[in-house]
Order: C-alpha cells, then sequence, then structure tokens
C-alpha cells in the first residue's frame, strides 16, 4: 500500500497539470482501500467558476458515488489545505480523512496576503464533524508550486 507522501506528490503533480491547464495550482485525489478512487484538479479559470476547486468536486463526488462504508474509508490528499468552502463540503460528504501539503498560512503568505483564512480542521470542528485533517505533509514540495505560479 503507499504512504501519504506518495499520494501528496501525486497531489502536487495534478496541481502542477492545473497550471499546464491555465488554471491556479490546486490537485486532489480520493482514496479508499489503498486505491485511488478519483482524482481532480482546480479548473475555476477554464471553466470560468469560482467553485470549481478540485477538493469540492471530489467532496460532490464521494457523497453523490461512495457508500457509507466507503465513506469511512476515504481520504482526500490535496496538494494544499482546503479553503472553508471546500472544508465544509468536506463535512457534509462525511470523508474519514483529509491529508494536505501546504498549509493555508503557508499559501497566504506566498500570495502575500496579511491573513489566512480558517483552518479546515477548525470548519469540520465547528460543524460537529470528526474528519481527521493531517498535514501539512512534503509542504516544502508543495510550496514550491504554488512559489512558481504566484
Amino acid at each position: 500500500m503507499r504512504n501519504d507522501e506518495e499520494y501528496i506528490r501525486e497531489a502536487i503533480e495534478l496541481a502542477r497539470e492545473a497550471v499546464s491547464d491555465g488554471n491556479t495550482p490546486f490537485g486532489s485525489l480520493l482514496v479508499v482501500d489503498g486505491t485511488v478512487v478519483e482524482r481532480s484538479k482546480n479548473t475555476t479559470v477554464s471553466e470560468n467558476d469560482v467553485t470549481a476547486h478540485p477538493e469540492l468536486k471530489l467532496a460532490r463526488w464521494a457523497a453523490r458515488e461512495l457508500d457509507d462504508d466507503e465513506l469511512a474509508a476515504c481520504t482526500m490528499y490535496t496538494s494544499t489545505e482546503p479553503c472553508e468552502m471546500c472544508a465544509a463540503a468536506i463535512y457534509y460528504a462525511g470523508l474519514d480523512r483529509v491529508v494536505y501539503s501546504v498549509a493555508g498560512a503557508t499559501l497566504a503568505s506566498v500570495q502575500g496576503k496579511t491573513k489566512s483564512g480558517i483552518t479546515c480542521e477548525e470548519v469540520i470542528e465547528r460543524k460537529g464533524g470528526e474528519t481527521t485533517v493531517d498535514g501539512p505533509v512534503l509542504e516544502s514540495e508543495g510550496r514550491r508550486v504554488h512559489e512558481e505560479f504566484y
């Protein structure tokens, strides 16, 4: 079975592909019992849709396509910590775990912002969710994609 770092590297590669497609650098994948079941990359620019974050698209897909047992065994690996919108979708979908590379505060710093949003973990906790949130994992590798872009 692959480990968290291998899946995070795949998410970072999806973020690079998003940039190649003219979008911002975000990529994610869903893993159930060691099998990648779905992948997504940011398409906010190419689809002219501000909500086309890969984490939101995958949470919607999981809620529609996975049964309760699969959701209970599902981990989302993502190149960057999910924003508040995506964290809420992860909560509503009932995903078991999220693992991210770049923390939201780190992304804000790279973008030159003085403030970052509410963390993914805090959003889920405030909703009363039980999703485990782990990260950052390989943050320097994930950060490079953002530094190259921004």
